[in-house]
């Protein structure tokens, strides 16, 4: 099968280039030890430049967070306030 797609390529979407980018993260985070992430404000503003595509939205709207719950756990929270649709 991989010959096929070497021919037919996957289209790329954002979602998909998304879940690779946070694949990247957390394998490089879980590598890294127990260091503070400095990642975390580069992907605020990636995040914040996505979603600015489709809402005009401040960077006061979006928040991250990454809480380390235990030595293999840890949460990435992420905060998208979206203004209210007009009607």
């Amino acid at each position: 099968m991989a010959l096929l797609e070497f021919f037919r390529p996957k289209k790329t979407t954002t979602a998909s280039v998304a879940k690779e980018r946070l694949q990247i993260i957390v394998a490089e985070r879980r590598s890294a030890g127990q260091g503070a992430p400095s990642y975390l404000p580069q992907l605020k503003q990636d995040i914040l430049e996505v979603i600015s595509k489709y809402v005009a939205i401040s960077p006061d709207q979006v928040t991250v967070h990454l809480d380390q719950k235990e030595e293999d756990l840890a949460v990435l929270e992420l905060n998208v306030t979206l203004p209210e649709e007009d009607k």
